[in-house]
């Protein structure tokens, strides 16, 4: 289970990395295209969805590596079974926030669909497809937050927590990466 939760977290980061790529793509081709009258239909929807796209489709993989922005002022104060609960208990007011997202984005999209909404442009796409990556998105996330709270409950420490630095190089490994420390 471990194995296939790890791998859906990693591919919903390729995912989120593969519709940045697109945006790129979709921008500069317009951009570009402008001089030779090239031009993309409805270029900007499909920039904006891919945006929306590479936002949500990347939350699961950015929360599980510890990269969410995160106030720690109070947690790194705690220690021992104190610190458990207050991880606990934040990670159980995160779930609910996103049951409760999750459950309103399934509804919105429900709803696109029972209506037949379309976008309006000049290529009338169903707004239920690109509203999927928005679904499916925060529905990873709930998953990676559940998934962390299990972890914690068990008496684990956070898995996006990494241990303080031994050394002044481990440090500046770490910053260099772009993490934490």
């Amino acid at each position: 289970m471990r194995a296939a939760l790890d791998k859906l977290y990693l591919w919903s980061g390729y995912l989120a990395g593969l519709n940045l790529f697109i945006t790129f793509a979709i921008m500069i081709i317009m951009s570009v295209g402008r001089g030779f009258a090239l031009n993309i239909p409805d270029g900007t929807y499909f920039a904006s969805w891919s945006m929306a796209a590479l936002a949500f489709l990347g939350m699961g993989h950015t929360f599980k590596r510890g990269e969410m922005i995160r106030v720690g002022l109070l947690m790194e104060k705690l220690k021992g079974t104190p610190k458990q609960v207050a991880e606990l208990l934040a990670l159980s007011v995160a779930l609910i926030f996103m049951l409760y997202f999750t459950w309103h984005a399934f509804d919105y999209v429900r709803t696109s669909l029972r209506l037949h909404d379309m976008s309006d442009g000049i290529l009338p796409i169903p707004l239920w497809i690109p509203q999927l990556s928005f679904l499916i998105g925060v529905v990873i996330l709930t998953i990676a937050v559940l998934d962390e709270w299990i972890h914690v409950a068990r008496g684990n420490p956070p898995s996006f927590e990494k241990p303080p630095p031994k050394t002044t190089e481990e440090l500046l490994a770490r910053v260099a990466e772009g993490g934490g420390v």
